[in-house]
């Protein structure tokens, strides 16, 4: 038997606990990323399955579907988040659109997460419009990921947005790379037992 030590635990507490369902039931401001270079400080007054309405401080309602939303962050640390976000040009020439299809999506396995939120490594995630964040994890669930940028700054990506998440030796943590480097594996968490 081989499975990574915690990992059952924390995805039965977390996986689905999601910041954007609770910044809707708390009200609170935010500013979205939205597709589309689109930056818009707003809050969810609705939350259906695949959409939101928010509604921006002119009071003006904006139903987007969720798959739009690149991240969010709060409001009050706006200014020192945005000097802190990168631009990859080569993916932003690409012109990506949001992908509504899971088909298409770049995935990262919640078995290479974990050990790297645990070992509290610095990761480079690149978003489909060639936003660059450099973070650590600090928790994630089904479709969200939450990291810390420097000094501490919060910032949930959805999952969906990912193009490329790096480590500081330009190693990939995608689904695509990890099916067959399998790095979870040397994890100090990966354990094998006999059954």
């Amino acid at each position: 038997m081989e499975y990574l030590a915690g990992l059952k635990e924390y995805l039965n507490l977390n996986y689905d606990d999601f910041a954007l369902e609770k910044a809707y039931a708390k009200g609170t401001w935010h500013i979205f990323h939205l597709h589309g270079k689109r930056i818009l400080p707003a809050r969810i007054i609705d939350s259906q399955t695949y959409e939101a309405t928010l509604e921006d401080d002119q009071g003006n309602h904006l139903p987007v579907h969720k798959t739009e939303i690149k991240f969010f962050h709060s409001l009050e640390e706006a200014i020192e988040i945005a000097e802190k976000i990168k631009i990859e040009r080569r993916v932003r020439a690409q012109n990506l659109e949001p992908v509504y299809y899971t088909k298409g999506r770049h995935f990262i396995k919640n078995k290479s997460l974990y050990p790297l939120m645990l070992e509290r490594e610095v990761l480079f995630f690149t978003l489909l419009e060639g936003e660059i964040l450099r973070g650590v994890v600090q928790g994630f669930n089904r479709y969200e990921i939450q990291i810390s940028l420097k000094g501490g700054l919060p910032v949930t990506i959805l999952r969906h947005a990912l193009y490329e998440v790096q480590n500081k030796k330009g190693r990939s943590f995608l689904k695509s790379v990890q099916d067959r480097k399998k790095e979870w594996k040397k994890s100090q968490y990966y354990v094998t037992a006999q059954e």
